[in-house]
C-alpha cells in the first residue's frame, strides 16, 4: 500500500512541476508571438490539471486505505511479556493468601445478594434487561461506601479526581483505542454519534488530547467514579451469571501520564497500589502478567488482579492495570515539552477498583452460618455497620 501511495505521490509531484513548466512558457510563448506554441501549451497545461485532480484523489483514496490499516494494528508487547495466546497462559506473579473459615453451605454470592435482598436481578432485567441489577437498601449502601473508600484512597495517594462525562466522541474513542477496535462493545446512541463510555480511562485520558504539557508537570495523576457499559456481545452461561459479567456496574479508575523513562517504574506502582487495596479489603487475590495474545488491543504490558471467589471456588479478575507506552500519546497528539523538543508522553490506567467482582467476593467469603456477611474493618466507617444482616433478622 506504501509503494503505491510513493508511485501516485511521485507521478503527482511530476504532473505539478510540468503543469507549472508550461504555464510559465505560455506567457513567453505569448510575448515572442508564437501562439500556435502558446496555444499548445494551454492544452498541455489543461490536460496535466485533469491528471493533478485525478492523482489527488487516488492519492486521497490510498492514504484513507493505508490509515484504515494502521489504526487497526495493535500496540506491540513490551519485551517481558510472555508469549501466548490464552489465558491459560498467563504467567501468575503473586500470590496473597488470606484465611478463609466458610460454612460448609456457602452459597455463591447471587444466592446471598436475594436473602440478604440487597440486589435485585430479576427487577433489573424487568427494567432494563440482563446485565442490568438493582442495588437496593444495605446493597446501595455497601456500593456508596466502596466508591467512597476507593476515591479517598486515590486521594490520599495523590491522584486528582475528576467527574468526567460519561458518553464519549468517536474522536475520544479513537485516541485512546477503543475505536476501531471496540465498536461492537460499546452502546451506541445513534442520534447524536455518541458512546457510552466503557470505562472512566476514556473520558479521562482524553482531557489531554491534543495538548503539549510541560516536563515538570509530569507526571499527572487522575481519578474518577463513573458508571461503566459494555455490550458484552457473544457472553452467556454461567460465567455471567449474578454479578460475574454486567452491562453496567460502577468502576473507580485510575489514570497517569508520565515521562517514557519513568512508564513501568509507574506500572508496578499502580499494580502495587491496587493491590494494597485488596489487602485493606481482606480479599485472597493473585496477580497476573498477561500474555501477548490476551492483552488488550492498545496494551504494550498489562497485570490483571484476580480475588478469590469462595462460593463459586473460583479466581475472578477485578482489576487491569495497563502501560500503554506511546501508543494512545500518538492517536491523541499528547506531548510533553523537553530539551529536545516535543515528545510523546506514556498513558497508563488501572481499575481501582471495578465494583461488582468485589461485592462478589465480599459477599461469598465474608459469609456466615446465620447467613450475616461480614465486612472488611476498613468499610465500617463507610458502611455504617460491620455486617449485612438477612432481611429476616432485621424486621424482627
Amino acid at each position: 500500500m506504501d509503494l503505491k501511495r510513493r508511485q501516485v505521490l511521485t507521478s503527482l509531484e511530476e504532473s505539478r512541476a510540468e503543469s507549472n513548466r508550461l504555464a510559465k512558457s505560455i506567457g513567453q510563448f505569448m510575448a515572442q508571438g508564437d501562439t500556435g506554441s502558446a496555444d499548445s501549451a494551454k492544452a498541455g497545461a489543461n490536460q496535466l490539471r485533469e491528471e493533478v485532480k485525478s492523482l489527488e484523489e487516488q492519492l486521497r483514496v490510498i492514504e484513507f486505505e493505508q490509515q484504515g490499516i494502521l489504526v487497526k494494528l495493535p500496540n506491540l508487547p513490551h519485551s517481558s511479556v510472555p508469549a501466548g495466546k490464552t489465558p491459560e497462559e498467563n504467567s501468575i506473579t503473586y500470590q496473597h493468601q488470606v484465611n478463609l473459615s466458610l460454612p460448609e453451605t456457602a452459597k455463591p454470592h447471587w444466592e446471598l445478594a436475594k436473602s440478604l435482598d440487597i440486589i435485585d436481578f430479576e427487577l433489573g432485567n424487568k427494567i432494563t434487561g440482563a446485565g442490568f441489577p438493582v442495588y437496593k437498601g444495605q446493597g446501595a449502601r455497601l456500593q456508596r461506601a466502596l466508591i467512597n473508600f476507593f476515591l479517598e484512597e486515590a486521594h490520599t495517594a495523590g491522584y486528582l479526581e475528576i467527574q468526567p462525562p460519561i458518553m464519549i466522541n468517536a474522536d475520544s474513542g479513537f485516541g485512546t483505542g477503543q475505536l476501531p477496535d471496540k465498536e461492537g462493545q460499546m452502546y451506541f446512541v445513534n442520534e447524536d454519534n455518541l458512546y457510552l463510555i466503557p470505562t472512566a480511562e476514556v473520558p479521562i485520558t482524553n482531557l489531554y488530547r491534543d495538548i503539549i504539557i510541560s516536563e515538570k508537570e509530569l507526571p499527572i495523576k487522575n481519578c474518577g467514579y463513573t458508571p461503566c457499559f459494555r455490550r458484552e456481545a457473544g457472553s452467556y452461561g454461567k460465567e455471567v451469571r449474578g454479578l460475574n459479567r454486567l452491562h453496567q456496574f460502577d468502576k473507580v479508575e485510575i489514570v497517569q501520564i508520565t515521562h517514557p523513562d519513568e512508564s513501568y517504574k509507574t506500572l508496578e506502582e499502580m499494580s502495587e497500589y491496587v493491590q494494597s487495596l485488596l489487602k485493606k479489603l481482606e480479599l485472597p487475590y493473585r496477580v497476573a502478567l498477561l500474555c501477548g495474545g490476551d492483552i488488550s488491543f492498545n496494551s504494550a504490558k498489562t497485570y490483571d488482579m484476580e480475588v478469590w471467589s469462595g462460593g463459586q471456588q473460583k479466581w475472578l479478575e477485578v482489576s487491569s492495570v495497563s502501560n500503554f507506552e506511546s501508543f494512545q500519546a500518538n492517536r491523541l497528539k499528547l506531548r510533553y515539552k523537553s530539551a529536545q523538543g516535543n515528545m510523546l508522553c506514556h498513558t497508563l490506567n488501572g481499575s481501582a477498583l471495578a465494583l461488582p467482582r468485589i461485592v462478589a467476593a465480599m459477599l461469598e467469603n465474608g459469609q456466615t452460618s446465620d447467613g450475616e456477611v461480614i465486612l472488611p474493618s476498613v468499610l465500617h466507617s463507610y458502611f455504617g455497620a460491620d455486617k449485612l444482616t438477612p432481611v429476616s433478622e432485621k424486621r424482627n
